[in-house]
């Protein structure tokens, strides 16, 4: 897992928000024991020295290796930015004033570092849902042998067939792992002149199928044909349109600029999980919520297990 390192700004930040949380220096350093910063290094700092020294020799410390120290600043600046009460200030002499120039110290550090943490909490359940798949379909020996023979199955389409015979080839194949995920599936079925490939379901969602395995990349025509078959069925409809060699690049930013009904799969993707490196109904659940989130239909496996 990569460290998501604390900003300059947020450092410094950080630093200002100590020095003006506490007025007297033992109140800071119970603060400090509290949030877990270690007894050594605690006990190391000059304690006779100015406040501000004191604050900017610890965080110097342990800044020089974040990812060692990653815990201890995440602890610490959680707890800082969660400080509500500065009634121990405003009894002091000046009292608003020092507690008006806390709140503002907590705030500014508030505003730097909660999307930090927000990255490292997601970097961390991306981590675990990534394990959590792999033990999965570990554990999981008759859906590895199916998954084996589907892979082998794949690879003797691609090889051993014309590209017409492949395109059909290709929807039998994709039926089957559907299947085998128990999403329901559909054969290929024609609606009013519109020929779909199939269906299936996905957590109560319904969703059109659309594969091609052609020489070029789908194209925006493609996106647009398909497109219009999904918003012709009911509102909560989507659809899943897999092009083998991929996209376009226009067709995905044509798709992505309006509110998306559909989202996008390649031969990457496949085989990422024919080869066991995602689970399928992970694949496909990781790409909706980032079409919902982001309004980009296409999600790279790349960018899933990266």
């Amino acid at each position: 897992m990569s460290v998501k390192r604390l900003s300059p700004s947020a450092i410094n930040a950080l630093k200002e928000a100590l020095v003006n949380i506490y007025w007297y220096k033992n109140d800071l350093r119970s603060f400090l024991s509290n949030c877990t910063v270690s007894r050594s290094l605690i006990g190391s700092l000059n304690w006779n020295n100015y406040k501000r020294q004191i604050v900017t020799d610890l965080i110097d410390e342990l800044t020089k290796d974040q990812e060692a120290h990653l815990g201890a600043l995440t602890k610490l600046c959680y707890e800082v930015v969660n400080l509500t009460s500065f009634a121990h200030l405003e009894d002091l002499e000046d009292g608003e004033q020092k507690a008006r120039k806390a709140r503002k110290a907590v705030a500014q550090l508030k505003k730097l570092v909660e999307p930090h943490q927000d990255k490292v909490k997601d970097e961390k359940d991306a981590s675990k849902r990534r394990e959590e798949n792999a033990e999965k379909i570990k554990n999981n020996t008759a859906i590895r042998e199916k998954l084996e023979e589907l892979n082998a199955l794949f690879k003797d389409i691609a090889t051993g067939s014309s590209p017409q015979c492949r395109g059909f080839a290709l929807e039998r194949f994709m039926r089957d792992l559907f299947e085998l995920f128990d999403l329901d599936p559909k054969a290929s079925f024609k609606n009013t002149g519109e020929q779909i490939d199939g269906a299936f379901t996905l957590k109560g969602t319904d969703y059109l199928f659309e594969a091609k395995w052609q020489q070029e990349v789908a194209g925006v025509q493609h996106l647009d044909a398909f497109s219009l078959k999904v918003q012709r069925k009911l509102d909560n409809t989507l659809g899943l349109f897999l092009s083998i060699n991929g996209f376009s690049p226009d067709g995905v930013k044509t798709h992505s600029k309006t509110r998306p009904s559909i989202i996008l799969m390649d031969g990457a993707d496949l085989m990422a999980v024919l080869e066991e490196r995602i689970d399928f109904v992970l694949l496909l659940l990781r790409k909706k919520r980032h079409a919902a989130q982001t309004g980009d239909i296409y999600l790279s496996i790349n960018q899933i297990t990266g």
